[in-house]
């Protein structure tokens, strides 16, 4: 979700990022609210659970860890919550509002798709594709940087 992000750009949502500590069986999330910030887990482990149709009792989904986000589903598609997260333990949480994360994520996830599909038409090979097919291939693309004499393809390596 942030690897479109250039650095400046991820410090910018790091100091965006307000700190929230839980209690053991907090609800953090509940499922069907109206959704305006993601998390990511700093400490602990909480439990996300939903209610599927014809069942009155949630169905445990998984366990969230340190390092994990959720809740970016009600900012991507402005939709309600699709489960409820609840906090197994005390947890450190870290709190992006919707505002930062519609300016800055998803502006950067924008302009980084045009960025690639106007490279992708400049490549002969692939100037016959779809605009939906180029869009595709250029969310697949995976940016890596190196540094000047590193070796990117070795000869004989498996491709």
């Amino acid at each position: 979700m942030f690897s479109a992000l250039d650095e400046n750009e991820k410090d910018i949502v790091i100091a965006a990022m307000e700190e929230k500590i839980t209690e053991t069986k907090e609800t953090v999330i509940k499922e069907g609210e109206e959704g305006d910030c993601l998390f990511v887990v700093g400490s602990g482990t909480l439990l996300c659970q939903k209610v599927f149709k014809g069942n009155s009792d949630p169905t445990f989904l998984k366990t969230y860890q340190p390092g994990e986000a959720f809740g970016e589903l009600a900012l991507l598609y402005n939709a309600p919550r699709a489960a409820t997260i609840i906090a197994n333990e005390e947890c450190q949480l870290w709190r992006l509002d919707r505002e930062t994360f519609n300016h800055i994520v998803k502006e950067a996830a924008n302009k980084k798709r045009q960025r690639y599909e106007q490279f992708l038409t400049k490549v002969p090979i692939l100037s016959t594709m779809e605009p939906y097919e180029r869009s595709k291939l250029s969310d697949a693309f995976k940016e890596i940087k190196v540094k000047a004499n590193d070796f990117i393809i070795n000869e004989g390596d498996n491709g």
